[in-house]
């Protein structure tokens, strides 16, 4: 499923874009991060690219719930872009989680 890019405006997130894709190692990530995003909303992103990674290796929405605290309703919104999103999240965690890490789909 392709993302519907015409919520932003063109120039701007070519700029985010192009920015991301400029970053060179972790160092430079967290830096660019820290100056472009509150601490909430770097906290907000790394819950939910982690609750893709769990739910991604079979875990149940309560045991999300468990290890990362955030409500159903963000497991739910995860969930679905997991599934039926732009395909950002899988094609991230596919290049930066070993395979033995991603579980067996349906556990």
């Amino acid at each position: 499923m392709e993302s519907d890019h015409r919520k932003f405006d063109e120039e701007q997130i070519d700029l985010l874009c192009e920015a991301f894709a400029a970053i060179q190692n972790k160092e430079e990530c967290m830096s660019f991060l820290e100056d472009l995003m509150t601490i909430r909303e770097i906290q907000d992103m790394t819950q939910r690219l982690y609750v893709a990674k769990l739910l991604r290796e079979g875990k149940a929405y309560q045991a999300v719930m468990e290890k990362v605290s955030v409500s159903s309703a963000t497991i739910s919104r995860v969930n679905r872009c997991l599934n039926y999103g732009a395909g950002g999240y899988r094609l991230i965690l596919d290049r930066i989680v070993p395979d033995n890490d991603k579980g067996t789909e349906g556990e």
